[in-house]
């Protein structure tokens, strides 16, 4: 799958690419926002192999001008709910960037083109996020995409320098999605 924004391309995620998002992936900024902090190119190269395979994994690579800026991940899954429930109705979504291209709007972009392919194309009725509360950037991001802050986690989540914190998840659905 690729597919193509105004001033971005998304598309499935390379070999050659690892290194490349482990450049920004693991600078001090950026990991400490994520649950998985440390990540040696082995074994994130296997992973974006699984999700090439994975028929739930539709994750991509986000460049700008040929250079890889991002990764958005979208899973799909079942929902929790009653015997009887349509199957692969869920999705969940997060993103990755390079800060060094922060402030262009550039992950709600390419965020925004996943959630429309997530509603139109794959007929996913609900999309989740989460994120640290004290991550401001991606708050901002999950605002800007329309989503809805439906749980804040008074110290749910674990953070590798900062113990305890809370955490938020936001979701839409796709009566409510206005790209």
């Amino acid at each position: 799958m690729e597919m193509r924004t105004e001033r971005l391309v998304l598309r499935p995620v390379r070999d050659e690419d690892v290194d490349r998002i482990l450049e920004y992936r693991n600078q001090p900024d950026v990991k400490r926002w994520l649950l998985r902090t440390e990540v040696d190119a082995a074994s994130l190269r296997e992973r974006w192999r699984l999700a090439a395979t994975d028929p739930d994994d539709h994750s991509v690579g986000v460049t700008l001008d040929g250079l890889l800026i991002g990764t958005v991940m979208l899973e799909v899954r079942d929902g929790m709910g009653q015997p009887g429930m349509p199957s692969r109705t869920e999705a969940e979504i997060g993103y990755i960037f390079d800060p060094a291209h922060g402030g262009h709007g550039y992950a709600t972009e390419a965020a925004t083109a996943m959630m429309a392919y997530a509603f139109d194309r794959l007929g996913v009725r609900r999309i989740t996020a989460g994120c640290y509360a004290d991550n401001l950037a991606s708050v901002r991001i999950l605002e800007k995409l329309g989503m809805r802050r439906e749980q804040h986690g008074v110290g749910d989540s674990w953070h590798d320098e900062l113990g305890w914190i809370d955490g938020y998840t936001y979701a839409l659905l796709a009566g409510e999605w206005r790209p």
